[in-house]
């Protein structure tokens, strides 16, 4: 494989690279050929109808197979050699001779560069080092390559180099392609586990009058022909419940969602949702589904219970652990006690005596500022998968509270590794009680809160036609995918992430 070069070496390569190119063209063969040629296997495939029989039955095998991949490496032995080739699943290696092929394709063997696409037909055997290959009896060039491929490209200092090369990153370092399959596998077995419990898949609108459903600043673009307007779904919570009140029971989406916010190396401004909403449920039912959705997809992936994430053991066996967000704050926080946890000036008092309490207005309440506590001190302690219930209401306005304590909400957070990967609740089905918080969100808008809950009316029309009793919940793809792939930011999970623009020099 070539080495990695600097930019002005790379230059030179790209010449020689053209110049063999025009060569070709020269013998009438077109380096960007129309794809008459088509594949009719892989490299796993080859591997396991071959890769356990021995050189001499290997030789009885009759058929031939067509084979397509990107060079990786060529070893050229003069009148001949091996050229690997990579494709989706993996790698494998041809053998060239001039005597099995036409000049004109040999001609191209010599011509051919790391990183361009070949294909090859013929017969499978083993080397003398007992390695599977084809013997190739045609090879045809299907896609000149004219910059090199760097060899050490996970080796680069800049750091963000493999997200803005995304491709050569997937070319070169099998690890990286390896998480986005698994991603794929998440995905899809979501899909299929939703489907089988009767869920039924929907879409609903990515840019909307008002954006709704989370707490969150929005992205705002403008629909010219209406001379409106729109932002970017936040969340498609209230779309989603509006389906309930149409009379859908079991409803998921599996949706992109925009957030004009930080980034960090678990928040990217466009990520992935799952949101799930149950007619007649509760945030119970959303435990169960949790737990038995993640537990069963971690066997599936890995065939056991307990995991590797960076440094720790995470166990996704079932049942996960279960506490309110105030026995969370007790046992973590040695600061607080039973108490102090009851009175907001001595829990006012704890906060400003911790460097997070310094921005804190007059008008906080007792259980935001627990919340707050929750956040900064406990949250980061819950390694193993944990649910956080009994959420205060201040901090849930789509939650439904409690009958027999209404400062707090039927809510959960799971949490791995001291992140949250799952948020979900008995839904906010009084028109009356919904519009009222609505109102309390307005207020910290009016006082510059741009993360505050818009006011939506036409959602609080469609509560007044009546929504069934419902438990809603959603999960974060690209943190669930994290935590399952071992992947420390976020940005190994997502194919093209947000990124600065790159400086460039004239």
């Amino acid at each position: 494989m070539e080495d990695h070069v600097k930019p002005e070496a790379k230059f030179d390569e790209r010449k020689v690279r053209i110049e063999k190119m025009e060569k070709i063209r020269e013998q009438g063969v077109s380096p960007y050929p129309r794809s008459d040629f088509k594949p009719n296997t892989t490299s796993i495939k080859l591997t396991e109808m071959f890769g356990h029989l021995n050189s001499e039955h290997l030789e009885k095998e009759t058929r031939e197979f067509r084979y397509a991949g990107r060079v990786m490496m060529v070893r050229d032995f003069g009148k001949g050699g091996f050229i690997l080739l990579a494709d989706q699943e993996g790698r494998f290696q041809a053998f060239i001779s001039k005597k099995d092929i036409s000049e004109q394709e040999f001609f191209i063997y010599k011509h051919v560069d790391i990183g361009d696409f070949v294909g090859v037909e013929g017969k499978c055997f083993k080397t003398k080092t007992g390695d599977l290959a084809i013997h190739t009896k045609k090879l045809v060039l299907m896609s000149k390559a004219l910059r090199p491929l760097p060899e050490k490209f996970h080796g680069l200092t800049d750091v963000e180099a493999r997200y803005r090369h995304r491709y050569l990153d997937l070319i070169v370092n099998p690890e990286s392609k390896e998480v986005f399959k698994k991603r794929s596998f998440i995905v899809n077995y979501i899909r299929n586990y939703l489907a089988e419990k009767g869920f039924l898949e929907v879409e609903t609108p990515m840019m909307q009058p008002i954006p709704g459903g989370a707490v969150a600043k929005p992205f705002i673009t403008h629909h010219n022909t209406l001379d409106m307007d729109l932002y970017m779904r936040i969340a498609p919570e209230l779309y989603l419940k509006r389906l309930l009140v149409g009379g859908f029971e079991k409803v998921f989406e599996l949706n992109r969602n925009f957030r004009n916010e930080g980034i960090s190396t678990f928040h990217n401004p466009e990520f992935t949702m799952l949101e799930v909403y149950m007619a007649y449920g509760t945030y119970e039912n959303h435990i169960e589904l949790v737990e038995d959705l993640v537990s069963s997809m971690v066997q599936k992936l890995y065939g056991t219970d307990t995991i590797k994430y960076q440094d720790k053991d995470l166990c996704f066996k079932r049942p996960w652990a279960k506490m309110t967000m105030h026995d969370a704050v007790l046992k973590h926080c040695p600061g607080i006690n039973e108490k102090a946890i009851m009175d907001k000036d001595a829990v006012m008092k704890y906060i400003k005596t911790k460097h997070y309490g310094a921005t804190l207005g007059k008008d906080v309440s007792l259980g935001e500022m627990i919340a707050i506590i929750f956040d900064e001190e406990a949250q980061p302690k819950l390694i193993d998968p944990t649910f956080i219930t009994h959420y205060p209401v201040e901090v849930s306005p789509l939650a439904r509270r409690f009958d027999n304590d209404p400062s707090v909400t039927e809510r959960f957070e799971a949490f791995i590794d001291g992140r949250e990967i799952a948020n979900a609740f008995t839904e906010l089905n009084d028109p009356i009680d919904q519009k009222g918080r609505f109102m309390d969100q307005l207020k910290k808008k009016e006082k510059g809160d741009e993360e505050a809950h818009h006011f939506d009316n036409d959602f609080i029309e469609a509560l007044e036609h009546g929504m069934p009793p419902a438990a809603g919940l959603g999960i974060g793809i690209d943190r669930l995918a994290m935590m399952l792939t071992n992947s420390p930011s976020i940005r190994d999970v997502i194919l093209f992430p947000v990124l600065r623009p790159k400086k460039t020099e004239e």
